[in-house]
C-alpha cells in the first residue's frame, strides 16, 4: 500500500481507502458480511475510511453506516489507532429520499449524533456533505468553526464543491480536504479545477464513486478500452481505472466503496499498479 498526505494537519493515509455508503443503503448485505468486508479492506492497508450519518435506509436508521463502522474497527484485531475516520454531516434523508440541510443548528446537532454512532470523543475530518442553496456555505462552516474550538472534529473537510466555494470556505475554517465525484465517465472535478486547485493547495482531493458508481460500475469488465489494459497489467479492470483516478493530481486519494470482501481487496490492490504515460 501506498501513502499520501491526507491535507493540512492531518497524517498521511492508505491512497485507496474505502467508502462505507453501499453496505448500509439499499440492497446492502447482512451485517456480519458487511464486518466482513470493512476487515477485508483494512487487512489490506487502507487505513482511511468514509462514512455520513445519513447512509441508511431512511430517517430511522440514520447514523447505521457510523455503527456499523464502529463495531467493525472494535472487533478489527489491527492497530485502530492507525485508522482514519471521516465522516459527514449537512444531509437528510426524509422519506428516504436525499436532502441538504447546511443550517448550523443541524450540522452541530449531527455532529454530536456522529460522535455518539462512532464510538468517539472527537471526530478525525468532519466533511459538508454539500452546500445547502438556502444557506451561505460560510454560515455553515461558522459551525464547523466552534465544533473544531470545541474539540469535537479535528479537522474539517467539504464535499460536492466548486473551487468557489472552496474559496469561500476557507476564510472562515482551515480546510484539509475535499471530497468530490471523479472518474473516467464523470470528469467535472477536472474540467472546473478542483483536483487541481487541490493540489497547489495541498488539499486531499478524496474522489468518491472512482469506477462510475451503479451501471458504469457493472459495465466495467466488459469495458473495450478497460479490459484490454486490464488483462496487460494482470489487474481487474476496477483496479485500472482506480489507478487511472489516482493518476490525475498528486493529492487525489480513492475511496471506492464494496459489498464483498473480495471486491475490497481488489480495490485495495489499485495502489500497487502503475499505468505508463500512454496507458492514461
Amino acid at each position: 500500500m501506498q501513502f499520501r498526505p491526507l491535507g493540512p494537519s492531518a497524517p498521511d493515509v492508505s491512497i485507496v481507502g474505502y467508502g462505507g455508503m453501499h453496505i448500509s443503503i439499499a440492497d446492502r448485505p447482512d451485517e456480519s458480511v458487511s464486518v466482513g468486508v470493512i476487515h477485508a479492506a483494512l487487512d489490506a492497508g487502507v487505513t482511511l475510511i468514509d462514512t455520513a450519518d445519513v447512509y441508511s435506509l431512511g430517517p430511522h436508521d440514520i447514523g447505521h453506516n457510523e455503527r456499523l463502522i464502529a463495531r467493525a474497527l472494535r472487533e478489527w484485531r489491527g492497530p485502530r489507532e492507525e485508522i482514519f475516520v471521516a465522516t459527514k454531516g449537512g444531509s437528510e434523508r426524509p422519506e428516504g429520499r436525499w436532502t441538504r440541510n447546511g443550517r448550523p443548528e443541524h450540522l452541530r446537532a449531527a455532529c454530536e449524533r456522529s460522535l455518539r454512532a462512532l464510538g468517539v470523543d472527537e471526530i478525525d475530518l468532519y466533511q459538508l456533505h454539500a452546500v445547502d442553496p438556502g444557506v451561505p456555505i460560510e454560515e455553515s462552516m461558522g459551525a464547523f468553526a466552534r465544533l473544531l474550538e470545541e474539540g469535537k472534529i479535528l479537522r474539517a473537510g467539504l464535499s460536492n464543491v466548486s473551487v468557489n466555494e472552496i474559496e469561500r470556505a476557507r476564510r472562515v475554517v482551515p480546510i484539509t480536504s475535499v471530497q468530490n465525484r471523479l472518474n473516467p465517465f464523470f470528469r467535472e472535478s477536472l474540467v472546473h479545477g478542483v483536483v487541481q486547485y487541490c493540489s497547489d493547495e495541498g488539499l486531499g482531493f478524496l474522489a468518491y464513486s472512482p469506477t462510475g458508481g451503479g451501471r458504469l460500475n457493472r459495465k466495467l469488465p466488459g469495458h473495450p478500452v478497460v479490459a484490454r489494459f486490464a488483462a496487460a497489467h494482470g489487474a481487474c479492470p476496477h483496479a485500472v481505472v482506480l489507478a487511472w483516478v489516482l493518476a490525475q493530481g498528486p493529492t487525489v486519494i480513492v475511496i471506492p466503496s464494496a459489498r464483498k470482501p473480495e471486491h475490497a481487496r481488489d480495490s485495495a490492490g489499485a495502489a500497487d499498479l502503475q499505468l505508463s504515460a500512454a496507458d492514461l
